[in-house]
């Protein structure tokens, strides 16, 4: 398996090929572009019969080993055994087995469809970024135990990223966190969890501003090439394409899990703010997975909404990016949207340096094909399945309450975005899974507010507000956080 940037000519990509180990350490390649597989893998329906019968791990085992040909087979199923296990992922609710990983559970069935809740936050920071970054941690120590090298993360977070990723990598040998973070923008609970970390190896920043500053941030260092390479900077941002493909493991199990014949499609719906989550699920299609509905659920920072009604996007300015009550979807400029644009394209890697050039110089580019915009490319988008739809705070406190009715289960505000979505787009004989986001407890500000009582907190949680924290504020300024970086690393 070869990867090539998402902004290559065609003669660099056939002449330059990475492998999976490659690329797994560092960002965005050299020439500012993101990583995808030369050819997409596929998946027979022999294949799936089978995997119907396998174990979370076993089914992570055999997807990954698709797309990190370079990792020995037994090294990759010792890695995936030991990350997916019920003791890692033990937060499941009343009624859902651990060992099942990512249960589902039926919220309605009847003649407009059948409405499913994939739950993939019973990680230890109760949000879906675990089961990703739990596997990258172990995939990060066992690369670097071989090399005897060492790897300074650098990333950002709009609140569940960066707790995912500091709880995976917290002591791990020969590895350091710096994790850049919107002061004062995200939730009590998401603070907490990432402050409260006293660890040598973490570093939390909280930065004044907004979440696209930090991720600009992140791309501004990776792109400074010699620091890079002086400082040994690595990424868990889901510019890395090794988190994305961990992500594209809970799709075939919520398709196998659903169904159970191979004739039958489902449809996902996914919270979606950095198009990380919901670029997993285009890849799991691309790789023959029947998937019939792709529906990105925006919050009122509805940039992905726009454009599949549109085909024009257009990115917004951090003063006109709101502050909601989905805050980890409080993004205006999504980074794996260029690896599906690559995609929509043709795989055109200079078609998509221009497209993602004038996102830089002029905010966003028009794809609708309307006179004077950059051409008809936007017809392409059914194929690929793509719908969307946006959630308001209104919206989602009344969908809070309609599931805490109706199912006696309190949801998240994303996972609250998602389902108001997901009702839009039903459709009878089609499965409509809903990837949840979060845990309640994360978002007790707005759950109190729609509820009027507290939501229930896992073990170990109850008084995390008032552990002490650790973090520093600065500002964006490039220079200062690279100087900050550098007395850190120890390099």
């Amino acid at each position: 398996m070869q990867y090539v940037s998402t902004r290559a000519a065609a003669s660099a990509a056939s002449s330059s090929p990475q492998h999976f180990s490659d690329i797994l350490l560092g960002g965005l390649a050299p020439d500012g572009g993101l990583y995808l597989p030369a050819d997409y893998p596929q998946v027979s329906g022999a294949e799936l019969d089978a995997w119907r019968k396998l174990s979370y791990a076993d089914l992570a085992y055999e997807v990954l080993k698709k797309f990190a040909t370079d990792i020995a087979d037994a090294d990759l199923r010792a890695l995936t055994a030991k990350t997916y296990t019920k003791e890692v992922y033990r937060n499941a609710r009343a009624g859902e087995k651990a060992s099942q990983i990512t249960p589902l559970r039926v919220l309605e069935e009847g003649r407009g469809g059948k409405l499913v809740l994939q739950a993939l936050s019973n990680g230890p920071t109760l949000a879906f970024k675990d089961m990703a970054m739990q596997l990258l941690g172990n995939l990060f120590e066992h690369a670097l135990a071989q090399s005897g090298g060492q790897l300074n993360i650098f990333g950002a977070t709009s609140g569940d990223t960066g707790s995912a990723a500091e709880y995976a990598m917290r002591g791990k040998r020969g590895i350091r966190v710096f994790m850049l973070s919107p002061h004062k923008k995200m939730s009590a609970f998401q603070t907490a969890q990432m402050f409260s970390l006293q660890d040598e190896n973490i570093h939390n920043i909280a930065v004044d501003g907004v979440f696209d500053d930090c991720q600009d941030m992140v791309k501004a260092v990776s792109n400074d090439l010699p620091f890079k390479a002086a400082q040994k900077i690595g990424t868990v941002n889901s510019i890395n394409w090794a988190r994305v493909v961990a992500q594209v493991v809970y799709y075939f199990r919520g398709y196998l899990a659903a169904t159970t014949a191979n004739e039958q499609k489902v449809s996902f719906t996914v919270p979606s703010g950095n198009f990380g989550n919901i670029c997993a699920g285009h890849i799991a299609r691309m790789m023959g997975l029947p998937i019939d509905k792709l529906v990105a659920a925006t919050n009122e920072n509805d940039v992905l909404d726009e454009f599949f009604r549109t085909g024009v996007y257009r990115v917004r300015k951090p003063a006109e990016t709101y502050h909601t009550s989905s805050p980890s979807m409080d993004i205006s400029k999504a980074s794996n949207f260029e690896r599906f644009i690559y995609d929509l394209v043709g795989r055109d890697g200079e078609r998509t340096r221009a497209l993602f050039r004038k996102v830089d110089t002029h905010g966003g580019f028009d794809l609708s094909g309307q006179p004077g915009s950059d051409g008809d490319e936007f017809k392409r988008v059914a194929k690929y399945g793509f719908k969307s739809g946006k959630s308001t705070h209104k919206d989602r406190l009344d969908t809070i309450r309609d599931v805490a009715d109706d199912y006696g289960i309190v949801i998240d505000t994303h996972t609250a975005d998602g389902i108001k979505v997901a009702r839009e787009h039903m459709a009878p004989g089609v499965t409509m899974i809903v990837l949840e986001t979060a845990l309640a407890a994360k978002f007790n500000e707005t759950i109190l507010d729609a509820l009027g009582e507290n939501a229930a907190r896992p073990p170990g949680f109850e008084n995390i507000e008032a552990l002490p924290q650790k973090f520093v504020v600065m500002s964006t300024d490039v220079a200062k956080m690279q100087a900050y970086i550098a007395a850190n690393t120890g390099l």
